[in-house]
């Protein structure tokens, strides 16, 4: 397996600690409003690596966090808490806001086939591990206090900037806008590890801690959960590119401190998706979310077919067009496999040297339109019969998650009447402008297995 490592800026093979097994970390979400479709891509590059390892015969341990607390709308130590504003902003405490948009959040991810990672744990569960590392690292002098607060002082770190290869010059005062003076600090690029003098005064989330009542910094949340379930040496750490600095960069810092030795290995990160203005986010254009792609007639897996056509290195441009192009070329390739003979005859010599291709695109940096390539020759091999081409593209697609091949799935006659009057009354609810209401009609018949189908010529449904 070779990897693109963003610490050593070069494509690098791709070897764990222990032989065999991947022990790997991929930052969740800040649960404060919806995933947009930008986010997604992260997560469907995350899950395809995670599971081409497996395909490649590794065991895989994969952690998630899901930020409830701390995060800043600079990405820093500055700004607004996004939690806070988006609870002021709903009428909502930051626990339920927290829990509504992480039930959102998986509901997306399911509509993706992005398979749940084995450990998913709330930054906020862990407190006490942050206050274990903070401690130790104000007894080392990698931290200090000031005004109240905990701060790590980077000059103490190893290379801060060998992962952003940005260098000191860009965090004085001026030089950038996201970098704002603060006089607690011994350094400008100094980062908040615990905060008891905090701007938001009815802060719903604090706890308290050696250092009086606060709540942690928003970096050392993933080195804490990180430590709690894989120990003290990573295999891969994955991201946004957005995440590079300073989240992962500080992230490295603290954590390295806190052990005393290198971290994590290789760092994998995603690039941007990007619309005609450019970076695709929540407060920049149309907030695209896979519920509006479902609203305008697309298949959320089309979009994933979109997203595997690309390289996760390489800046993807969203645009309808673009999209439905994508949907187009997913359901005539769904339609060539449906029409496959089923009658069993196995021709075993050819397996292996497709299953080798696929597993040399997966190694080949991840190559997800070579997978899809050598998808396609499978299907247009003519030495191959039917049953050998369905035998394959079932194989594949335990890696690709694509719904390539679809079981068939009986409806009772009574559950059908039950689906159809939801519809029609989602559609009502539509045409009346009550989306929320619209909204929780389709993700509860989702939750009974149902999955809803949005397109030009009207809802239809499948079961799942």
């Amino acid at each position: 397996m070779k990897l693109y490592n963003t610490l050593t800026k070069k494509v690098e093979t791709f070897t764990p600690n222990e032989e065999g097994i991947v022990r790997m970390y991929t930052c969740g979400p800040t649960v404060y409003n919806y995933a947009h479709i930008g986010n997604l891509r992260t997560y469907i590059f995350e899950d395809v690596l995670e599971k081409g390892l497996e395909y490649l015969g590794y065991d895989v341990i994969r952690v998630m966090n899901i930020t409830d607390v701390g995060h800043m709308t600079s990405d820093g130590d500055t700004g607004e808490d996004k939690m806070e504003k988006g609870a002021l902003r709903e009428g909502k405490t930051v626990y339920e806001l927290a829990d509504f948009y992480t039930n959102a959040f998986f509901v997306d991810t399911e509509k993706l086939n992005i398979r749940k990672p084995s450990i998913i744990e709330k930054a906020s569960d862990h407190v006490d591990k942050y206050i274990e590392m903070i401690q130790k690292m104000l007894d080392e002098g990698y931290a200090y206090i000031s005004n109240g607060n905990v701060y790590f002082d980077i000059t103490k770190a190893k290379d801060y900037y060998e992962l952003s290869g940005k260098n000191a010059e860009d965090l004085k005062v001026g030089v950038r806008d996201t970098v704002e003076e603060d006089k607690a600090k011994r350094n400008p690029g100094d980062f908040g590890l615990w905060f008891t003098v905090s701007k938001f005064a009815n802060q719903d989330m604090k706890w308290d801690s050696p250092w009086g009542i606060g709540y942690p910094g928003w970096h050392i949340e993933c080195s804490g959960i990180s430590a709690q379930y894989l120990g003290e040496y990573l295999d891969i750490h994955c991201g946004g590119i957005d995440n590079i600095f300073p989240h992962h960069t500080n992230e490295i810092a603290q954590s390295e401190a806190y052990f005393g030795h290198k971290w994590c290995n290789y760092w994998v990160h995603g690039e941007h998706l990007n619309d005609k203005s450019g970076k695709m986010s929540k407060s920049n254009g149309e907030f695209l979310t896979i519920s509006l792609l479902e609203e305008k007639g697309f298949s959320p897996l089309s979009y994933r077919f979109f997203c595997l056509n690309s390289h996760y290195r390489n800046q993807l441009t969203f645009s309808w067009e673009a999209l439905k192009g994508a949907e187009s070329a997913y359901q005539k390739l769904k339609n060539k496999i449906k029409s496959l003979d089923k009658t069993p005859d196995l021709h075993e010599e050819k397996i292996d040297y497709y299953q080798s291709l696929f597993k040399e695109a997966i190694a080949n940096d991840l190559n997800t339109s070579s997978m899809l390539t050598v998808l396609y020759d499978v299907l247009k091999d003519e030495q191959l019969s039917d049953f050998t081409k369905l035998y394959l593209i079932d194989d594949f697609d335990k890696v690709l998650s694509l719904n390539l091949i679809e079981e068939e799935k009986e409806i009772s006659d009574d559950l059908e009447e039950m689906v159809l009057k939801k519809i029609e009354e989602r559609n009502e609810a539509k045409k009346n402008k009550e989306f929320e209401k619209a909204d929780k009609i389709r993700d509860e018949l989702f939750n009974k297995g149902i999955k809803l189908i949005d397109s030009r010529e009207g809802t239809t449904y499948e079961i799942i």
